[in-house]
């Protein structure tokens, strides 16, 4: 059984929770419901995320189960707020420590190299804020790839990445068989990029 620990916070940017989130869910629906997807936040409330989009959590910072993978997101909130909140960037310490890997979406990489995991580690981030993570130091930010594995640490560049990481993820865990059923599952062909095409006339 895997259960994934998805944090929360205001003003977090909806796609790269749900992304995951979906991934998580639909691996678990194949498996015959053997693993959980929870949401954790800091208080009990709903959560407000960057786009307007409401989110109830789970649980809180202090009564989840244990976590065999913890998952970051980016946003607004993680990058200008919750790197400055104690509460958070200590439970992601703490909680990483535990988790087997620990996943970071887009600007969530802010909020992991402000709690630790990601310093001195390779990372992606959303790719308007590479130079500013960088600035940060003990931390090296990975331009060209849409996401990085480095020991149990994986982050993704920015927004519908973490999807990509996310397969990446239930396919190490669960086999790579599982991950394109996955995959199938939620219909998730991002090639080719838009291009503006007319569909196909029926």
């Amino acid at each position: 059984m895997t259960t994934y620990g998805l944090l929360v916070f205001d003003e977090v940017e909806e796609l790269d929770l749900v992304g995951p989130w979906e991934v998580f869910q639909a691996s678990a629906l194949l498996r015959g419901g053997a693993d959980t997807a929870v949401i954790v936040a800091e208080h009990t409330g709903p959560v407000r995320c960057s786009k307007g989009l409401r989110v109830l959590p789970d649980h809180t910072l202090d009564d989840h189960p244990p976590l065999d993978v913890v998952l970051v997101p980016g946003g607004r909130g993680a990058r200008q707020v919750q790197v400055h909140n104690p509460r958070v960037t200590d439970w992601i310490a703490k909680t990483a420590d535990r988790a087997d890997w620990v996943h970071g979406v887009c600007t969530g990489a802010f909020l992991l190299h402000a709690a630790g995991p990601a310093r001195g580690r390779r990372v992606a981030t959303h790719w308007q804020h590479e130079d500013e993570l960088a600035a940060r130091g003990d931390v090296t930010v990975v331009r060209d790839a849409r996401y990085v594995v480095d020991g149990n640490l994986l982050t993704s560049q920015g927004v519908s990445a973490g999807i990509d990481s996310a397969l990446w993820l239930v396919g190490r865990l669960h086999g790579r068989d599982h991950a394109r059923a996955v995959r199938r599952a939620i219909h998730y062909d991002p090639a080719p990029p838009y291009l503006a095409d007319e569909p196909v006339p029926a």
